[in-house]
């Protein structure tokens, strides 16, 4: 999942569409890697700011209830002109 920063505040919101401008971060659409990230202060050095990462594990709580099925099922949307 794709996550950029908004804002003056610099917070660190999804961007599932990934259409968002500006410098995106990725990470697994999971609880676990998202407590990580956070633990690890991963979205500061991605973004290399100082950002708000304090809703990142709510946000991928909320998104991870209307993904389907776990999280070892999902697959990777392909990019444009991949599909060859």
């Amino acid at each position: 999942m794709r996550w950029v920063v908004e804002g003056n505040g610099l917070l660190v919101v999804p961007d599932p569409a990934r259409r968002k401008s500006g410098r995106g971060a990725w990470l697994h659409p999971t609880p676990v890697c998202a407590a990580r990230a956070v633990k690890r202060r991963a979205f500061s050095r991605a973004f290399r700011a100082k950002v708000d990462d304090s809703q990142v594990e709510s946000a991928v709580a909320a998104l991870g209830a209307s993904l389907p099925g776990d999280s070892a099922e999902l697959t990777v949307k392909r990019e444009s002109g991949s599909e060859i």
